[in-house]
């Protein structure tokens, strides 16, 4: 059966997508579409603004009004709205999906805090990809040790706000959690002028903002005569919406507690 879906920020260009992956997945089935109320598009038709055609979901300005008629609830939207509507969601007991970047510590306290009431899934990235990309780095990271310098770079279109991405950002805690280091004190995102010979046990971070790069990153360990790279590289959008309603299609079916994308892909 399919599990029904509700997408918030629905008509942006990430709350588009996921519905046309929605669309294109037999597990899942669009029920509802939730918008600011600011918004002039409150009442169109959300297959509509989509491009694939009117599918009879009206945009709506709460998720409180279509709470009830979903099994899950896919997030990309901005950190206090997410806040707002994960409320919703723990008070009713579905499950949430969060594609939102940017919380601060507190914010990220509050969400992770709502786990006890709803099953709640937060990822990086949604990728399929990067997340065999994750595992891989934390066999990598075990396997190499302490002899390997790691390096991560990432790139990204020019309308990015935050850096290093989230995804690179989880990359460095895979390697620094498989080599038992705190990321908060061995991380390193920015070099300039005389910085002196490389810490071992530095993790350095390499921003590149422009274009319209979907999502370039690098993880590279180097060693005395050798280096190995594990790269991920996204060249549409729609892999992350359809990793997204992966998730959620199999969230939908979880008890209350804290998943990432890992957990759905059975890769721990």
């Amino acid at each position: 059966m399919s599990a029904k879906i509700a997408v918030t920020g629905a008509v942006g260009r990430m709350g588009r997508m996921l519905i046309e992956a929605i669309s294109q997945s037999a597990n899942a089935e669009l029920v509802a579409a939730v918008e600011h109320p600011s918004s002039s598009l409150i009442g169109s038709d959300a297959g509509e603004l989509a491009g694939l055609g009117k599918n009879g979901v009206i945009i709506v300005d709460d998720l409180g009004k279509v709470i009830e008629q979903v099994d899950a609830v896919i997030d990309f939207t901005a950190p206090v709205a997410t806040l707002e509507n994960a409320r919703q969601c723990s008070e009713h007991g579905k499950a949430l999906v969060v594609g939102t970047t940017g919380f601060d510590n507190e914010q990220k306290a509050q969400l992770q805090a709502m786990q006890n009431q709803m099953a709640l899934c937060i990822a990086a990235n949604y990728s399929t990809g990067v997340n065999v990309c994750l595992k891989l780095l934390e066999q990598a990271a075990k396997i190499l040790g302490d002899e390997y310098d790691v390096e991560i770079y990432e790139a990204h279109h020019r309308h990015k706000v935050d850096a290093p991405s989230g995804t690179a950002l989880a990359m460095g805690e895979a390697v620094a959690d498989s080599l038992n280091r705190d990321l908060d004190k061995v991380a390193v995102y920015g070099r300039e002028g005389q910085t002196g010979a490389r810490d071992r046990d530095t993790i350095g971070f390499a921003t590149v903002r422009g274009g319209d790069v979907v999502g370039d990153h690098t993880v590279m360990f180097m060693a005395d005569g050798e280096r190995i790279e594990i790269t991920h590289k996204a060249s549409s959008r729609m892999a992350f919406a359809r990793g997204a309603v992966r998730a959620a299609a199999w969230m939908a079916g979880q008890p209350a507690g804290f998943y990432d994308m890992r957990d759905v892909l059975g890769l721990k």
